[in-house]
């Protein structure tokens, strides 16, 4: 008899509801420009981005890591190793995206951050695929365009400024936006069936 027997518990439905709902609140503000970016809500906006995606991916991402390492009851399924890392890397990320937007620093460093979150993104994609796995892979290839709408976002590429200084719409947090609010939706989706799965028996596809 094993010291530490598989679990079937694994928490990644925290995490996925921690970031779904971060997208939820970001992405509406980004794609409709309601409630309208100010000192406050960037306030409000931040603390939440720290908290829901931030705290609840980092917990479940070092969860995953000591389910994996220390006490290894995940290790029957080697795709954990792949949702450690990018819970454990998101939900970092969002402590730094939460604080500098709640602190009411420059957002272009997110235009560079984004590139290597493209590279894990994409990671997560072949991982997952090839493992059989398509929800996560969906919601990895949803990942890999946040991170490419977030380069095009973060040094408003495209944006025009007119003679008086007025900036044209950013497409690209127009667009940053509407991928928040799809896979956000998606994420909803994943909690809501890999719950049903483990606590209630039912068959949908999730994690």
């Amino acid at each position: 008899m094993s010291l530490f027997p598989a679990s079937l518990f694994a928490p990644v439905v925290l995490g996925f509801f921690g970031l779904g709902t971060g997208y939820l609140i970001w992405g509406p503000q980004e794609l409709f420009r309601y409630p309208r970016r100010s000192r406050e809500d960037d306030r409000a906006t931040g603390v939440w981005g720290i908290l829901m995606p931030g705290f609840c991916q980092f917990l479940v991402g070092i969860l995953l890591f000591i389910g994996l390492t220390w006490f290894p009851v995940f290790t029957t399924n080697p795709g954990q190793y792949m949702a450690a890392l990018a819970f454990s890397a998101y939900g970092i990320h969002w402590f730094a995206l939460g604080w500098n937007r709640a602190r009411g620093n420059d957002p272009r460093p997110n235009g560079y951050m984004a590139i290597p979150f493209i590279i894990v993104s994409v990671l997560g994609v072949v991982v997952f695929f090839d493992a059989g796995a398509w929800p996560l892979g969906v919601l990895f290839g949803g990942l890999t365009a946040v991170y490419i709408c977030e380069f095009f976002a973060s040094f408003k590429i495209g944006v025009r400024v007119d003679a008086d200084g007025r900036e044209s719409a950013n497409l690209g947090e127009r667009a940053l936006g509407a991928v928040h609010i799809l896979v956000g939706l998606w994420l909803m989706y994943l909690t809501f069936a890999t719950t049903l799965n483990v606590a209630s028996g039912f068959d949908l596809p999730a994690a």
